[in-house]
């Protein structure tokens, strides 16, 4: 369904722009129907950066995204709109995605004007009952509401539903549950795993291992904008083979062992400049000259890919 071709995302910055900042350099994965992949890093990773350049909210520096075959770089006018139908993100802080003098059922209003000005009034109330009782939320009690008046959890769903509407095939979802209570958080990753049964392909977008390691099969693990380890979820949780994958890991704090106190967590920061080396290479205990030189993922076992000379 959706390819990722080496994309790159380069910042212009210092005096005049005279330098570099590479928040995203050479990434490719895939992601197929009916699949979730969950995106794994710290802060500065490029996590965000990718989901907003597959909802084309920001440029692509280099390389490609093809949906359903199509590139989507190019997309102007109609060929854009179309993509929009299909493709939608649902982002970290729900608060911030409406506008908090209109009621709810003015967001479905905008919808159906833009995308369906030929469906009758009968036919797209019945359709946006549908949508909001498919994620767990009445009608009667939500669309005549300010979002000041609904939880995070609500206004999450809602956003959902609105992609519902739209006969969407793919979801971008960054950190949509960070800023939800605990016995919130369960309702939406039940709902992202009912709506994959669906046929959904979701992009989970997260720094938070354990939901990964329940919403997804296949993961992604970012450092500094370069992937340092992908594949099968079950391989990168039980068998994690790079270096920064393996700190990682062991930096989940467990009830059966006290915590490692050799985890070296620390924020990742942005390149400055071509990355010509290894990214995790100032950090990296097994460090020697090769590093020097950047890794590609390589696979080295079916759904198992590892950027790490030590590992090819």
């Amino acid at each position: 369904m959706l390819e990722i071709d080496g994309i790159s995302k380069v910042y212009k910055v210092g005096t005049f722009g005279g330098k570099e900042l590479y928040a995203v350099s050479s990434v490719s994965f895939d992601i197929k129907d009916g699949e979730v992949v969950s995106l794994i890093g710290e802060s500065g990773s490029g996590k965000t950066t990718i989901g907003k350049m597959i909802l084309r909210l920001i440029s692509i520096s280099a390389g490609k995204i093809v949906f359903n075959g199509i590139d989507i770089s190019n997309l102007k006018g109609g060929a854009m709109k179309e993509y929009y139908r299909r493709v939608q993100g649902v982002f970290q802080d729900p608060f911030s995605s409406y506008n908090p003098i209109f009621k709810a059922d003015r967001v479905f209003r905008f919808i159906r004007e833009e995308f369906f000005p030929e469906i009758t009034m009968p036919e797209w109330n019945d359709k946006i009952d549908r949508s909001l009782r498919a994620v767990g939320l009445n009608p009667d009690q939500m669309l005549d509401k300010f979002p000041h008046q609904l939880s995070g959890g609500q206004l999450q769903r809602f956003l959902v539903a609105r992609a519902l509407l739209l006969d969407v095939q793919f979801l971008v979802a960054d950190e949509i549950i960070s800023m939800l209570d605990a016995s919130t958080r369960i309702d939406v990753l039940n709902l992202l795993a009912d709506l994959k049964t669906r046929g959904l392909s979701i992009l989970f977008i997260t720094h938070d291992l354990s939901l990964a390691n329940y919403i997804s099969e296949k993961a992604v693990i970012l450092y500094r904008g370069c992937v340092a380890e992908m594949g099968a979820v079950e391989k990168i949780f039980d068998y994690p083979v790079h270096p920064y994958t393996q700190m990682l890991m062991v930096s989940v704090p467990r009830l059966d062992r006290k915590w490692d106190k050799g985890a070296n967590v620390e924020k990742a920061t942005p390149t400055l400049g071509p990355i010509s080396g290894c990214v995790y290479y100032d950090r990296c205990p097994l460090a020697f000259d090769k590093c020097k030189e950047r890794p590609m993922p390589v696979e080295v076992e079916k759904d198992h890919s590892v950027a790490c000379w030590k590992a090819s």
